[in-house]
């Protein structure tokens, strides 16, 4: 049996409260003949653990309303923000690209961070489709300043971008516009973002953490290397095994829990088991 992790026990708190006359202590307080009642649960794939989820709408400085969700712990608040930049939206990405999807399925409730995933323009999910029409990561420059927006009118605490694929391009070429910790780049193409916007981050106080899978399709980390070498201060992850698409538990559970490692340290490694 793995590593597994306690649900609140707030009374306040909705699913996920621990049973009647249990503490934080693995049943400290139970009375002897007592009857508790819970389940371990698995964590992995599709999994929702318990959060307070909200549909969401980010406005552009454009005109446009992009649709989204904010997920954040069930009866605390958030100790960081994930602003997450979904994949390419013309090969399939959108706010739901599983990787995005599985953040925000378990972190607030493993690691106490707020998630927030968006479409941005043009792109279409189960949450709906935001305004406007794909612009080749120009116009998202405006997408990026929304979801940063929200994130002040919520006062949600120290932010991070997470992109992925083509997000990492979003992240890189205007991240350092926004009062942010640092961007963490999952698979960067560095297709559209330039030599001269990736060394801007050279010597900068916001932090740059580059993910880079062993078997990318794009980018390989020894072509990595050279790459991110103009931003010495990067911290590089080669993933020996990993592909762009991070697909299977194995390769999820370690991205999550490499973003956790820099976002929250303290709650890293990620427990593998639920009960509740």
């Amino acid at each position: 049996m793995g590593s597994w992790a306690r649900p609140p026990t707030s009374p306040a708190a909705g699913t996920g409260t621990a049973t009647a006359g249990e503490s934080d202590d693995a049943g400290r307080h139970r009375h002897e003949g007592d009857t508790v009642s819970s389940t371990v649960t698995e964590i992995r794939g599709g999994v929702e653990l318990p959060a307070r989820r909200e549909r969401i709408e980010l406005h552009t400085s454009d005109g446009l309303t992009l649709v989204g969700e904010l997920a954040l712990p069930l009866d605390r608040e958030p100790v960081a923000t994930l602003v997450t930049l979904h994949p390419l939206p013309t090969h399939g990405g959108f706010m739901d690209s599983h990787i995005l999807r599985k953040a925000a399925g378990r972190l607030p409730a493993l690691a106490d961070l707020a998630v927030l995933r968006f479409n941005t323009r043009g792109t279409t999910s189960t949450r709906g489709t935001s305004g406007g029409s794909f612009d080749h990561g120009n116009a998202e420059r405006l997408d990026v300043a929304a979801a940063m927006a929200f994130v002040a009118e919520r006062k949600l605490p120290n932010p991070w971008l997470v992109g992925w694929s083509f997000g990492t391009e979003l992240a890189i070429k205007y991240g350092l516009e926004q009062p942010i910790v640092g961007a963490i780049l999952l698979s960067p193409p560095l297709h559209r973002a330039t030599d001269a916007e990736l060394a801007a981050w050279a010597g900068n106080s916001r932090r740059l953490v580059a993910i880079i899978p062993e078997h990318d399709d794009y980018l390989r980390p020894d072509a990595a290397r050279e790459r991110f070498a103009s931003v010495p201060e990067t911290l590089f992850i080669a993933v020996d095994g990993g592909k762009h698409l991070w697909v299977g538990e194995t390769q999820t559970k370690r991205i999550l829990n490499e973003i956790v490692a820099v976002v929250n340290p303290a709650a890293a490694p990620l427990p593998t088991e639920w009960l509740g």
